[in-house]
């Protein structure tokens, strides 16, 4: 139960991300819940795997590369679904942080 509502506070996210920022777009709440599932299943499974390979300029940059590495997974969410729209790597640097803190803060709200 708690996994599907953390789904719907991250569609939600979304949604704020999308009205805070023109550069991202999101169709409807059903284009979000989808955004948010493909974000969740690439942030699961594709990311830890570009962590481990760009590890050196990770190290090197001292872990600010993973905000590239946010904003690469973000931008390609954005570039594969229909209904989530983002214009461009600067936006998706922009959205992947936002899209973080709000995400974080609703997520404080299952704790409470």
């Amino acid at each position: 139960m708690e996994l599907l509502l953390v789904w719907i506070l991250n569609a939600v996210a979304l949604l704020i991300v999308a009205y805070i920022l023109p550069g991202i777009t999101v169709a409807s709440f059903g284009s979000a819940l989808i955004a948010a599932l493909v974000l969740g299943l690439l942030n699961t499974l594709v990311k830890p795997v570009l962590i481990l390979l760009t590890l050196p300029i990770t190290i090197i940059t001292l872990g600010l590369f993973l905000l590239v590495l946010n904003a690469l997974v973000f931008w390609f969410a954005g570039s594969v679904l229909k209904g989530f729209q983002v214009n461009g790597f600067w936006w998706a640097v922009l959205g992947a942080v936002v899209y973080s803190i709000v995400s974080g803060l609703l997520s404080r709200l299952l704790t409470s």
